[in-house]
């Protein structure tokens, strides 16, 4: 019985992670932004992936602290898009500034690092 309890409880927990994450890439948008001389973060997600969740979380915080940026995500297992941005791996984070990629991390969930990353692009 304990056993099965504990598969439930992963069961939902990873669960409730994957629900947050959704691919709002959009190719025009990411064009537009960057004509508008917005800094645009973008990062890479994969379902079940507990540091992409990490990440997800330090990103959502920054979107309430930091203006004039323009927040995209996208599943890595998403070819056309991985393959446009050059990203292999999932918790990937870019941020482009002037129509350039400024910054590229893979793996980064300290919100200390993932902020000093944002503050030096804007």
């Amino acid at each position: 019985m304990k056993k099965i309890l504990i598969f439930i409880f992963c069961t939902f927990a990873l669960n409730s992670n994957a629900l947050d994450k959704k691919t709002t890439f959009d190719e025009e948008l990411f064009k537009k932004a960057q004509s508008e001389g917005k800094v645009v973060l973008i990062s890479s997600w994969m379902k079940y992936c507990s540091s992409c969740a990490s990440q997800m979380k330090v990103l959502n915080t920054a979107k309430n602290e930091f203006e004039n940026i323009e927040y995209f995500t996208f599943e890595i297992t998403n070819k056309k898009i991985s393959s446009l941005l050059n990203v292999q791996y999932q918790t990937t984070l870019l941020i482009f500034k002037d129509n350039k990629e400024v910054y590229r991390s893979i793996g980064e969930t300290s919100r200390e690092e993932i902020y000093t990353a944002i503050r030096s692009s804007i």
